[in-house]
């Protein structure tokens, strides 16, 4: 029961980090020096290089961190099915055991570990986002409503979302 259910949450993992990662290809994609994809009217307000750098920077980042709590999800997944496999050889004399024992301990700090890192990936996520409103929509410190329209529901929404799934990890690493 316990291996299902870690299974079931390294798969949620996996599948969330697929779509963000996903979604990190498509910003990286985006041509940012391209005069056409601003919706700046001041020039005063537009973004400047350094605010360009870093939307790169936490895209890289971003992805960086979905794929290294991907590969982890995937690496702690493959040795719980390996021990289940070996667990279930043991019966049978015929078959082969892979592996002898795996630590539980370190199978929860694996996907806490895991959890950390989509956490990093969806906040640098965030932080790449918020520097593409800041180039599309005008930067935040020139106080462009709708910059703060855009930034300030995704921050809100983005940072609840993470505070429950942080929790609910934590609660989990816990029992």
């Amino acid at each position: 029961m316990t291996t299902s259910i870690h299974i079931t949450a390294l798969d949620g993992i996996i599948n969330v980090n697929s779509l963000f990662t996903l979604a990190v290809f498509l910003g990286l994609a985006w041509n940012p020096s391209d005069p056409n994809n601003s919706l700046i009217t001041d020039p005063t307000c537009a973004a400047s290089s350094s605010i360009v750098e870093n939307l790169i920077a936490y895209h890289v980042y971003s992805f960086s961190s979905f794929l290294f709590s991907s590969l982890l999800a995937l690496a702690l997944k493959q040795a719980l099915r390996i021990a289940k496999t070996s667990h279930f050889s043991a019966h049978f004399n015929h078959l082969p055991e892979f592996f002898a024992h795996i630590n539980k301990d370190v199978i929860r700090v694996g996907m806490l570990v895991s959890g950390v890192g989509s956490v990093c990936g969806c906040v640098f996520l965030m932080l790449a986002l918020i520097n593409v409103v800041q180039f599309k929509l005008g930067t935040l410190a020139c106080g462009s409503g709708h910059s703060f329209a855009a930034v300030v529901p995704l921050v809100i929404f983005v940072s609840t979302a993470l505070l429950v799934y942080v929790c609910t990890v934590l609660y989990a690493f816990t029992r």
